[in-house]
């Protein structure tokens, strides 16, 4: 059984670096990447805290990109070209796009989410480090201003916040 997140966080990062580009050359879209990369791993871990949640979401599919294209104004026309081009799309998770989003925006609110990912089963062994999201600096702020922009942000956002929100807030909460 596939319980691997990788496919999902590598799809959904690109998103949002496509729909909210870097600011700048090489260096930018580097950090820029590893910023979104690090917000969508904590949203996935957060939204498929158990090795069953990972591999239903494996076997089930996340959904795709179509919704989150429309609520940004970046729909594609059609699927002209090789699959290679788009098929990574299918690989978008919504809700972690949008969990990842409210992360970007909101310090106290990353900090949370990070936080209730220490007693998850992602986090054991390994420690991870996921500075670039809850302690930017200068140039991590300029190469992704876009991404972290709380205005443009925020249809993507407020789409599941709520849902987040229960995730965070005290007492158990369900799996995904």
């Amino acid at each position: 059984m596939l319980t691997d997140l990788s496919p999902l966080i590598a799809a959904t990062a690109r998103w949002l670096t496509v729909a909210y580009p870097p600011s700048g050359g090489a260096l930018a879209s580097a950090l820029c990447e590893a910023q979104a990369r690090q917000a969508v791993t904590v949203a996935a871990w957060l939204r498929y805290p158990t090795e069953i949640d990972a591999a239903l979401v494996t076997m089930a599919g996340p959904g795709g990109a179509a919704r989150l294209d429309w609520i940004t104004g970046t729909e594609r026309s059609g699927e002209d070209g090789p699959a290679d081009d788009w098929a990574w799309r299918t690989w978008v998770d919504e809700v972690v796009a949008s969990w990842a989003a409210g992360l970007l925006t909101d310090p106290e609110l990353a900090g949370l989410a990070v936080a209730a990912l220490a007693d998850g089963e992602h986090a054991s062994g390994a420690p991870v480090e996921f500075r670039r999201l809850l302690a930017p600096d200068d140039g991590d702020r300029r190469a992704a201003a876009l991404l972290r922009h709380p205005d443009l942000l925020a249809p993507v956002a407020e789409l599941h916040l709520d849902q987040l929100l229960d995730r965070l807030g005290p007492g158990d909460a369900l799996a995904a």
